[in-house]
């Protein structure tokens, strides 16, 4: 695993063989979050990374000098790597819960600026996600919500849909929540 850009860029992890998520690819991370770059400043930011995996979009987000990083993650293995990584990074802005992700949207409390959600493409019930998201309190005016996805899904009927991307065979349908605009 390589954190692409930020004050952690360049620097290499290696995954262990039986960590049983499939991570989102360099080439997609670098091309998503040019993307993600142009849509919000990322200094300062409230983030969570949901279904974490290897935890690369955490540590690409906390590079990236995010206030705080949730990662939620069911899965022992890939916790311990997570944990093990940002140990040797020395972050303390990682905030790692090992909980079923499904089971946090739907108890969420807290806020966040942003949001990113890579599930197993075979999860059932995975195209119900992004609706659980948008119904969630997860999401405030101006937060950003991006799910990964397999070209099997489109969501751009939903609401506050803004725009897909695709990379390869990695799919991106990206959420933006409008400010509240008093006239």
């Amino acid at each position: 695993m390589r954190i692409i850009r930020g004050k952690y860029g360049r620097r290499r992890f290696s995954v262990p063989t039986n960590i049983t998520a499939r991570p989102t690819t360099d080439f997609a991370r670098e091309n998503i979050f040019n993307v993600i770059d142009n849509l919000i400043d990322l200094e300062g930011t409230r983030c969570l990374d949901l279904f974490a995996g290897t935890g690369a979009i955490s540590f690409e987000l906390l590079s990236r000098e995010a206030a705080s990083v949730t990662a939620v993650e069911k899965s022992a293995t890939q916790a311990r790597f997570i944990e093990k990584v940002a140990r040797e990074l020395g972050d303390k802005n990682l905030r790692l819960l090992r909980t079923d992700a499904l089971r946090y949207i739907r108890e969420a409390t807290s806020s966040f600026d942003f949001i990113f959600a890579d599930p197993p493409y075979d999860l059932d019930g995975f195209g119900e996600i992004p609706q659980m998201v948008l119904d969630s309190k997860l999401l405030h005016p101006g937060s950003i919500f991006i799910i990964e996805h397999s070209k099997a899904y489109d969501f751009s009927s939903l609401a506050h849909f803004s725009q897909h991307r695709v990379y390869g065979s990695v799919n991106f349908s990206i959420f933006i929540i409008p400010e509240n605009n008093p006239e």
